[in-house]
């Protein structure tokens, strides 16, 4: 933008909050009100500011809607969602949600939740990188009949048991909700890539793997899991490796042992059946 005839400013941007910057071509600066009616602009005296709109939530959701794909009837994103595809009817993304997709009716993402896909009907997403397949009546709750995908890793290094965690973030599980039962299934891949020190017997590439199975409940706030383990397949030194499901407070954690001196890489692949009720168990 040129400079108005008397003016030795001129704006240089717009804010997200509406306020407009100016600059004398180097420096930013300050406009008194005749300078912003000058180029266009509103002059809040209370503030002070020169602004090309008055922010509100409203703005935000707009402005977060710039970079979202919305197709159909009733959907709905809350504050900071971008980067989201929503086809079907009456969905919802809870807010700070970014690269999400939801293809169905009645669909949930909760607050914070990234990087998930939603299918079906009724499906509540609760975990970043997550699959999540609702199968139910619009007159059945929220995530009553679902099934959801998860990934838990870890890197050991000694011989004793450790937590994975979910995404390989540390101290991220996943959290059943009350009064939810589920049947989990899973695939725990573990690979030698190194050692850290001494002679250990066994060489990089060396694996093993499992199937870990059971069922998961929350009991109206009390968690407990019912679990079996079956060894698939496995190649080389892999005598003490193991993984085993289990939970602590509020978190269903799958927790592996490696092997001491040893630089091992886990992968779980959970798959998750769940019934949730309106119900206390």
């Amino acid at each position: 933008m040129e400079f108005r005839n008397g003016f030795t400013i001129k704006p240089k941007e717009v804010l997200r909050s509406g306020q407009v910057v100016f600059t004398d071509g180097t420096n930013d600066t300050t406009p008194n009100q005749a300078a912003c009616e000058a180029y266009g602009y509103t002059y809040d005296t209370s503030t002070g500011t020169c602004r090309a709109y008055t922010y509100t939530m409203g703005t935000q959701k707009a402005i977060s809607n710039e970079t979202n794909f919305i197709k159909g009837t009733r959907n709905f994103t809350e504050s900071a969602t971008t980067n989201t595809m929503i086809m079907g009817q009456g969905n919802v993304t809870k807010g700070n949600n970014r690269s999400n997709i939801i293809i169905g009716s009645s669909n949930e993402i909760e607050n914070g939740v990234n990087n998930a896909i939603v299918f079906g009907t009724k499906a509540n997403a609760m975990n970043d990188n997550s699959i999540v397949l609702g199968g139910n009546q619009g007159t059945d709750i929220l995530g009553e009949r679902q099934a959801i995908h998860l990934l838990y890793g870890t890197q050991t290094t000694q011989g004793s048991e450790v937590d994975s965690y979910l995404n390989n973030t540390l101290d991220l599980y996943f959290q059943p909700p009350e009064n939810s039962i589920f049947y989990f299934h899973a695939d725990v891949i573990a690979v030698r890539v190194g050692q850290t020190g001494g002679d250990v017997p066994g060489n990089t590439g060396d694996y093993a793997s499992w199937v870990e199975r059971g069922v998961l409940i929350n009991q109206s706030g009390t968690l407990s899991v019912n679990r079996e383990k079956d060894p698939i397949k496995s190649n080389g030194t892999v005598t003490d490796w193991r993984p085993r499901s289990d939970v602590s407070g509020s978190n269903f954690i799958i927790k592996v042992r490696g092997e001491t001196n040893t630089t091992i890489e886990w992968n779980c692949y959970v798959r998750m059946t769940q019934i949730q009720t309106s119900v206390a168990l």
